[in-house]
């Protein structure tokens, strides 16, 4: 063949084999301007940042979704909406209308907005975090809530964190250097906490690789996924590998799960776990499976709810107490204080006691500080509409998803004085009567309603007894020369970009 021939053939082939994709990319283009166009009475009334074609308005939320969300409202009102893809999303910052969501019409706004990576690696979100509203949720929350509040769990958790806690005392007296990375012994104390109680297991057993699965599923539940926000662009997330990470991690979930399980009914059927079956979660859940009438769950439930628990209670943790020695480490008068309220409470004693927790009132303002101005979740979790609703004299249509931006909220300068200060006294004086546990809606670091964090308890228990340990056994001091880099890195949890390292110096009593 000639070489005319063959640029003849070629061309034929290539226009042949393109022409289907310009006719598909001209046709989803139409599509989208058309879906864009289409007049909508949410769209046409409710205040919102203007949208470019197709993607709308997500190039506005930017690597910090909570701060920039907080500097769109400070334009467009504490309600507006959002056009994230081709997905409706009302945006809440004030106090009174996350009431009017979460008090008012908590029965409407009770579901949730499930992602592609939520739905891969929670069984399908049959969790209770991800998982819809309806009668099935409301089950396996009062059962998750009884068994983590119950009386007797308390004394074995109680038991648990004191091990875990003397253990993090131990490796920094008796650490190699001087200088301690608290980001990593946090995590890992953090990690051991929430290992023991929920599956029997430390996080730092790599027989069963817990830390490194579970941060791979954070970071994929935190990442970016192009089907979401335009369903049918679903196949670019195949072809950028992002599904392929979401099966590998779920596999890997699952096998642990059932290695984790099995391991327990062998114990159960043997008669030899020494009641250990009956203390964690795990044990627990499998018990009830037995002998419980009222409450009918399948493996894929237990394992969904494991993955939320040790999702929730982790870096989320660790991530809090680091803000709040962070906070601590920027504020030395205030560190000064605390530690004379602890260290005068503890005395010399060789062990902190729970009761002398409940006489650390000013610690305990601290971390509602801590929690004020870094929430564990500056975005509440995404929420949906279940029907037609009425706010602020908008008709919101059904499936319209929401966000609750509880950083603005928390730093909202009408509700509180210098709200960008970290004043622990404000909870000392006019704001005394205020707690997290969601009745206050200026206060919401973990949320409120029906969806609001089920762990709270659980979690504030660890936090004050671990906080309370590190102010007591030691003195902290920042290398020389360096300054707090207070840059935030997004994800499930907002963290500290670069980790928090100190020079520590055991307290001599």
């Amino acid at each position: 063949m000639d070489p005319t021939s063959y640029q003849q053939t070629t061309i034929i082939h290539f226009n042949l084999f393109s022409f289907p994709l310009i006719f598909l990319f001209l046709f989803f283009l139409i599509f989208s301007l058309k879906l864009l166009s289409t007049k909508n009475p949410l769209v046409s009334n409710l205040p919102s940042p203007p949208q470019l074609p197709i993607i709308g308005n997500l190039h506005q939320l930017g690597n910090l979704p909570h701060r920039s969300l907080a500097s769109l409202s400070e334009k467009y009102g504490p309600l507006m909406l959002l056009k994230l893809g081709q997905t409706p999303t009302l945006v809440v910052s004030s106090s009174r209308l996350a009431k009017e969501v979460m008090k008012s019409h908590d029965n409407i706004f009770s579901n949730r907005s499930q992602n592609t990576a939520a739905k891969s690696l929670l069984y399908g979100c049959h969790d209770v975090a991800f998982a819809s509203y309806g009668e099935k949720w409301r089950e396996a929350r009062k059962v998750c809530a009884m068994e983590l509040l119950n009386p007797k769990r308390e004394e074995y958790f109680q038991h648990v964190r004191d091990e875990e806690v003397e253990e993090l005392v131990k490796e920094i007296i008796g650490g190699d250097s001087s200088l301690v990375n608290l980001n990593k012994l946090l995590l890992s104390t953090s990690n051991n906490i929430v290992g023991r109680c929920v599956l029997g297991k430390k996080f730092e057993d790599e027989s069963y690789g817990l830390g490194e699965v579970t941060r791979k599923a954070m970071v994929l539940l935190a990442g970016f996924c192009v089907g979401d926000a335009f369903p049918w662009l679903g196949w670019i997330d195949v072809l950028r590998g992002f599904r392929g990470q979401l099966k590998g991690t779920f596999q890997r979930i699952d096998k642990l799960f059932e290695k984790v399980i099995e391991e327990h009914r062998d114990k159960m059927k043997n008669g030899d776990d020494n009641g250990c079956c009956e203390k964690d979660f795990v044990g627990i859940m499998l018990k009830l499976q037995q002998h419980s009438l009222d409450y009918h769950f399948t493996m894929e439930d237990l394992k969904a709810i494991l993955l939320d628990m040790l999702l929730g209670g982790t870096v989320s943790a660790a991530a809090s107490l680091e803000w709040t020695m962070t906070e601590l480490m920027r504020n030395p008068t205030i560190m000064k204080k605390v530690q004379e309220e602890v260290r005068t409470i503890v005395g010399k004693k060789s062990k902190i006691e729970t009761n002398d927790i409940q006489k650390m009132d000013y610690m305990k303002c601290i971390i509602k500080e801590s929690l004020r101005l870094h929430p564990p979740s500056p975005l509440l979790l995404p929420r949906e509409t279940m029907g037609s609703v009425n706010l602020e004299g908008y008709q919101i249509p059904s499936k319209t998803g929401v966000l609750i931006n509880a950083w603005a909220i928390q730093r909202d300068p009408k509700m509180w004085e210098r709200p960008n200060q970290f004043v622990p006294e404000r909870f000392m004086e006019e704001k005394k009567s205020i707690d997290f546990k969601g009745h206050d809606f200026e206060f919401i670091p973990f949320g409120s309603g029906r969806r609001k964090c089920i762990g709270m308890s659980f979690g504030i228990a660890s936090f004050e007894y671990v906080l309370a340990n590190l102010l007591h056994w030691f003195d902290w001091k920042l290398p020389d020369g360096e300054l707090l880099d207070m840059t935030e890195q997004h994800g499930l949890s907002v963290f500290k970009k670069l980790p928090l390292k100190l020079i520590p110096t055991p307290y001599s009593l």
